[in-house]
Order: structure tokens, then C-alpha cells, then sequence
């Protein structure tokens, strides 16, 4: 009797769901309620935004950025970075496409562009894991070799897949519909669904969020951070390969000036807009979800609104700030920050 007493009042004492959620909501729940709201007020004040076929060309144009988002939200839980993301993918299909065009078939080109990728993967994941050099700066590096090697190989801004005839299934990806929804959604959602399967049920996916918790405590623990860190690069260069195919098959070609663009700051505006922490260890799938719906609905209206880029990218600038200062409210750095945000 004692003790269903302290339990009841243990369980009085404790705050409520409701009186949790006011106090610090997470970053999830407030993306997802601004990201709401935005639906709300865009549907009310734009022509055509809540038409079917508006949102569903929504959530299409942001599925590529989408898996992009997945990979790098799983090396930003691991405590890592990979800025050579959005170049493997273009570079790795450039190469394939020059390919085809000479002549190599279709299937075999996309298994030399996976090669490819998984082997820049393999690469920059031993240089962070075996030469310990800082992930910003290896993927940086390696980003413009990628560009370089690519461009030299493939010397053309823009290089063309095959004709539908001659490669349907490389089209269907972009172009097609199956049960009403666009293919390049049902891919995201596939992508999305398989890494959050990953990362809640393996034990491999246990020690991705562990090593970014605590990597020195995760050492401690006897996980094999070293050859984890190279699973994680080449798990990242995988679903560049599998964005640049789906890239493809929406836009028929692929460009190397996105290499040199602000495409890759877009999906870190995903991944840390939506709640993965910079600190590591915190976020997940939904994070990505979350952050691709609200800027794929800013993107959206802005282009109904016909806004140009150099405020888009503006608007993008300040989001992104916004979204690091509340990753540093919600997760302080140190146990003073810490305490003191109590």
C-alpha cells in the first residue's frame, strides 16, 4: 500500500505532457506547427497553392533534397559532416551518362556510378576515421575534387540522359505515377521509411546515436567507432547515388553546376532546421521530414509569388541562423549552458 502511495505521488508530482510541451517544445513540434501554419495562411492568400496538383508538385520537388536530407542527417546525429554530398551525386551520374553515351548500357552505367560513389564514401570515411582529419574539412576537400575530376572527365555544365525509349526506368523514376502519387515521393517515403527503420531497430543505428552523444564514452563502451564512421560515409554516398538517379529521371539530365551552388547548404538547412542537433546524438527521421515540409512550402509560395532568388537565398540565410539558435537553446554545449538554461 506504502508503495503504490509514493508511486501515485511520484507520479502527481511529475510534470505533464501538456506542461512539457509549454515549457521547451521540441524543435520538431515547432517546425511542424509553424510549417502548418504557413499551409494555412499560403492556402488562403495564393491562387492555386492548396490545388492537389500544386502539393503534390510540393512534395515531389522536395524529394530529392529529401534523401539528400536522410544522409546527412545521419552523419549530423554521428557528430559528423559531409559538405561532398550534392558532388558525389552529380559527379558519380555525370561520369555514368558520359558513359552511356558511348555506348555502355543503361543498368551498367548505374552500377558504375554506385561504384563510384560508394568508393568516395569509403574515402572520405577513412580519412575521418583512420587519419582523423576534421570531417568539415576532408568533405570540403573532397567536394572540389569531385568537381574537378568530374568536369574534366565530363567537360559539360549540363550532361543528358538517354531518350525514354532507350532507358524507361531511369525516366519512370521522375515522370511516372503509381497508385496517383508521383514515383519520386513514393522513393523518398521508401528512403525515409528503410533509415528510420536503421536507425530505431539495428544495434548499428543504436551506436550512430551514441557516438554522437558521447564519442569518447561510446569508445569506452567497446562500439567499433573507426569502422562505423566509414559505414556512415558510405551509407551518405548510397543515397547521393540514389538522389542523383531519381534527379535524372525528373530532370532528364544532370547539372555540375549544383556542385558549385548553394544546394548542399540547403539540405544542412533540412537537417538542422528540422531538429537534428549540431551537437549530435538528438534527431532523427522526422527531423528530416519536418524541415524538407517547411522549406519545400516556403519554396513553394515563393515561386507563385515569383520572388527571386537573391531573396530567397536571403530568406534561406536568416532561417538557417534562426535554426542554429534554437539548436543552441533547445541542446546547450556544456553542463554550465546547461544549467543555466534551467
Amino acid at each position: 500500500m506504502t508503495i503504490n502511495a509514493s508511486t501515485a505521488g511520484e507520479r502527481s508530482q511529475s510534470p505533464s505532457l501538456v506542461t512539457q510541451l509549454l515549457k521547451k517544445p521540441s524543435q520538431e513540434q515547432i517546425v511542424l506547427l509553424i510549417t502548418l501554419s504557413l499551409l494555412v495562411v499560403f492556402s488562403a492568400t495564393l491562387a492555386g497553392f492548396a490545388h492537389l496538383a500544386n502539393l503534390l508538385n510540393l512534395v515531389r520537388s522536395i524529394s530529392i533534397l529529401g534523401i539528400l536530407g536522410l544522409g546527412m542527417g545521419l552523419i549530423v546525429i554521428s557528430r559528423g559532416i559531409d559538405l561532398s554530398e550534392v558532388a558525389i551525386m552529380a559527379g558519380s551520374w555525370s561520369v555514368a551518362l558520359i558513359e552511356i553515351q558511348r555506348g555502355l548500357p543503361t543498368f551498367w552505367a548505374a552500377i558504375l556510378a554506385l561504384v563510384i560513389a560508394l568508393m568516395i564514401g569509403v574515402a572520405n570515411g577513412v580519412m575521418v576515421a583512420f587519419v582523423e582529419a576534421p570531417p568539415l574539412f576532408v568533405t570540403l576537400a573532397a567536394g572540389f575534387v569531385i568537381y574537378g575530376a568530374a568536369f574534366w572527365y565530363a567537360p559539360s555544365w549540363v550532361v543528358y540522359a538517354p531518350k525514354p525509349e532507350d532507358a524507361p526506368y531511369l525516366l519512370y523514376l521522375g515522370h511516372d505515377y503509381l497508385f496517383g502519387i508521383p514515383v519520386p515521393i513514393i522513393v523518398f517515403a521508401l528512403a525515409a521509411i528503410g533509415m528510420q527503420l536503421f536507425l530505431a531497430r539495428t544495434s548499428i543505428g543504436r551506436f550512430i546515436y551514441a557516438q554522437g552523444d558521447n564519442p569518447e564514452a561510446a569508445r569506452l563502451a567497446g562500439i567499433p567507432l573507426r569502422p562505423l564512421i566509414v559505414l556512415e560515409y558510405v551509407l551518405v554516398a548510397l543515397l547521393a547515388w540514389l538522389a542523383g538517379l531519381v534527379w535524372i529521371g525528373t530532370t532528364g539530365s544532370m547539372q555540375m553546376g549544383i556542385v558549385q551552388g548553394t544546394y548542399i547548404f540547403d539540405v544542412i538547412l533540412v537537417v538542422v532546421l528540422g531538429g537534428i542537433s549540431l551537437v549530435g546524438g538528438r534527431g532523427g527521421v522526422f527531423s528530416v521530414v519536418v524541415g524538407c515540409a517547411l522549406i519545400g512550402t516556403l519554396f513553394n509560395a515563393f515561386t507563385i509569388m515569383d520572388i527571386n532568388s537573391e531573396v530567397q537565398n536571403i530568406i534561406k540565410g536568416v532561417v538557417l541562423l534562426a535554426a542554429i539558435v534554437l539548436d543552441n537553446w533547445l541542446h546547450p554545449r556544456d553542463e554550465e549552458t546547461a544549467r543555466q538554461g534551467e
